[in-house]
């Protein structure tokens, strides 16, 4: 399908069809690209888009904060004055909107299983998916959720009965991937997909010269199934993407694929801090390459322009995450681990992210007296995890427990809303007067709300003198 023609005022809108999972779009050739000199240059911002989508399968960011930053001098239009980016030439040149929130499904696949030694598969989108994102682009409400789903979660897959939700894509690729996961959340409306194969994530790390993040503990594990051998040392590094796909993938500890699912939020926050550099603006054509070999998607050059236009103008706080709440199976329940999702709190997910209500009305509960909250020490002093803990417990929290202290310290506190609860984060913030709220589940699995205390907890005279 060829793009509609460019015009230099009024925006173009782009109405994308729902379930557009049941007639793949139509594919824009590279001849057909030559043959429309105007869409050329569109063509490498949406490629390098669709792989900033996929980034470890996060969704529109990466490409949206490069097209913010500044270009080189050689790359802006003749006479202009002020610094002027990506987003600059975007906006003046292709003007394309959509108009209703869209859902596209991510996935990122693993290599097929029984594969030989030094064989590699002739389908490279034939695996289980090892991550998978369900990810809502709101240009009502300018806001873009990201729903991790973790690869044990229980589900029904139609002919095959109750199996982890990461077969779906082996079975029946992205079309019966979409179907579970609809059925699943409610009947959510699943618009797009996209998928990505294994080594894409690696040589985008490398590609934007490594990530930085804190590895909490000792990594060290061998994936024989992979054929990934995982060596990772504590502390604050920069990864490259051979450590930052073990980094992504360890789950060799308690908290098992949940922890992995935790990780992969951290390295997507990483991904889009270090996207952002004006230096990713030289390597678009490595970014094309790798678009090449790596992603599927039935996602139109029409709304990967939309998309991505409407991404320009979205601010860091409206870029939320949260996993899908629930809890590991018991060995009762069953002989494999699943990760059995809580209905209620699922329910409660996808209507405040996805704006997808159950039967019956859900509604957070933001009383105190029920939200449960872990309390992790992140400052100099050893002392301040008990001393917030009583200070909460004295403000009518009594539901608070304290965990085992973050080995780093912090400056500031965060607020973790670990089940998506933003309302109760926020409320949490107002009474403690600091602390930024982050919305992704990258706390305590137990808890509702985890706190991380920093050092900015010894600056409030009135919080000191309470307890």
């Amino acid at each position: 399908m060829n793009p509609p023609e460019q015009k230099t005022g009024k925006p173009q809108i782009v109405e994308l069809p729902q379930g557009g999972l049941d007639k793949p779009s139509a594919e824009l050739t590279e001849a057909e690209v030559s043959e429309h000199p105007s869409t050329s240059g569109r063509n490498w911002l949406f490629r390098s888009f669709v792989l900033g989508v996929s980034a470890m399968v996060s969704a529109t960011i990466g490409t949206v904060l490069m097209l913010a930053t500044p270009l080189p001098p050689a790359l802006a239009p003749e006479g202009s004055r002020e610094p002027f980016s990506l987003g600059d030439l975007w906006q003046h040149g292709f003007r394309y909107n959509i108009t209703r929130p869209v859902n596209i499904l991510v996935m990122g696949l693993d290599l097929p299983l029984d594969l030989p030694d030094g064989k590699v598969s002739d389908d490279v989108f034939a695996g289980r998916s090892d991550t998978m994102l369900l990810v809502r682009i709101d240009p009502p409400n300018n806001t873009v959720n990201v729903l991790s789903i973790p690869r044990d979660t229980q589900v029904e897959i139609p002919e095959q009965g109750i199996e982890k939700i990461n077969y779906a894509n082996a079975l029946g690729g992205p079309t019966l991937s979409a179907q579970v996961v609809s059925r699943t959340l409610n009947g959510v409306t699943i618009d797009r997909y996209v998928r990505v194969s294994t080594g894409a994530f690696r040589e985008l790390v490398d590609l934007v010269g490594g990530i930085e993040v804190y590895v909490p503990e000792r990594m060290e594990y061998v994936d024989n199934t992979q054929k990934l051998e995982i060596d990772l040392y504590p502390g604050q590094q920069v990864l490259n993407g051979s450590q930052a796909e073990q980094f992504a993938r360890f789950r060799n500890d308690a908290n098992g694929d949940i922890g992995r699912v935790q990780r992969q939020q951290q390295v997507i926050r990483a991904l889009r801090e270090k996207i952002s550099s004006p230096a990713m603006v030289t390597r678009l054509p490595q970014a094309i390459e790798l678009f090449r070999r790596y992603i599927d998607t039935n996602l139109t050059l029409e709304e990967m322009l939309a998309l991505a236009n409407m991404g320009l103008g979205l601010e860091k706080e409206n870029f939320r995450m949260v996993m899908l709440p629930g809890r590991f199976s018991t060995p009762d329940e069953s002989v494999a681990s699943y990760w059995i999702f809580d209905a209620v709190a699922k329910d409660a997910v996808m209507q405040e992210y996805f704006d997808v209500s159950s039967v019956a009305t859900v509604t957070q509960s933001h009383d105190r007296a029920e939200l449960r909250i872990a309390v992790q020490n992140a400052s100099d002093n050893p002392q301040l995890g008990s001393q917030v803990a009583a200070y909460l417990q004295a403000q009518g929290f009594p539901d608070v427990y304290v965990i085992e202290d973050w080995p780093e310290p912090d400056s500031q506190t965060k607020i973790i809303a670990q089940r998506g609860d933003l309302e109760s984060a926020r409320m949490l913030e107002s009474v403690l007067g600091l602390g930024e709220v982050i919305p992704a589940s990258t706390g305590d699995i137990q808890s509702d709300l985890t706190i991380r205390v920093g050092n900015d907890w010894t600056e409030k005279p009135r919080l000191q003198s309470s307890y």
